[in-house]
């Protein structure tokens, strides 16, 4: 029986990454690096899981003399939280809303009595953000659990974060279906055996999600029976 809807955030609740790209960009003119991630190149760095993470591996990716390379990696704690902040302002700018279809399955998950969960790599602050912006007239839709990457030792395609999520919420992977993005989402949720439900973004659309349980262009395909259903056939061929 279906119990739990887990999301994950960035790409699946909302399309966040353009905001992302900005706010990482204007991090980088504050600490006069002068770099700048074009969509086309940001879009490769995201199949890096992790904000500090996607910096540390762009750092590496420079071809620079060792005593500076070693300079910037210190540097990304500082550039990180520069970026978030300035991710956090970019958001209450200017309302970045939930993907279409997001605010009805919450509602009717909801109504039904099922628990939702989010299960992200991004920072807590990033999802509050988020969720501030967009629920704070439905205060009603709140999430049982949080989990974000600075919880787990391994980020996405990892498990880690999905087996966070199902140890607080007291529930069987056999009883919850995951909402994605990314292969990397994919991966992890799957890993941690998981019915997955993937909706790519402008970001991802070419990747291989041949894996997913269900692949749909958004979330307003879907209603609660439709996942029931797809939970109990899922169940039934393993």
């Amino acid at each position: 029986m279906l119990e739990a809807l887990i999301f994950d955030l960035d790409g699946t609740l909302a399309d966040t990454e353009e905001t992302h790209r900005q706010a990482f960009n204007a991090a980088f003119i504050e600490f006069e690096l002068w770099w700048d991630w074009s969509p086309h190149r940001y879009a490769e760095l995201l199949h890096v899981s992790g904000g500090r993470e996607r910096l540390a591996h762009y750092v590496t990716s420079l071809e620079l003399p060792p005593a500076e390379r070693a300079r910037l990696l210190e540097l990304v704690p500082a550039l990180h939280r520069t970026k978030t902040r300035i991710y956090t302002e970019l958001l209450e700018q200017g309302r970045r809303p939930f993907r279409p279809g997001v605010a009805k399955l919450l509602q009717a998950a909801n109504e039904s009595g099922l628990k939702l969960a989010i299960a992200s790599t991004t920072t807590s602050a990033n999802i509050d953000a988020l969720l501030r912006t967009n629920l704070s007239e439905a205060p009603h839709l709140a999430f049982s659990v949080i989990a974000c990457g600075d919880q787990v030792r391994a980020k996405k395609p990892a498990p880690d974060i999905y087996h966070l999520v199902l140890s607080s919420l007291h529930l069987p992977a056999t009883s919850c279906i995951a909402f994605e993005d990314s292969v990397n989402g994919l991966r992890a949720a799957k890993a941690a055996g998981l019915t997955t439900v993937v909706t790519p973004s402008r970001w991802n659309a070419g990747e291989d999600f041949s894996a997913a349980d269900r692949l749909l262009a958004s979330l307003e395909e879907v209603d609660v029976p439709a996942l029931q259903r797809l939970l109990g056939e899922t169940r039934a061929a393993a």
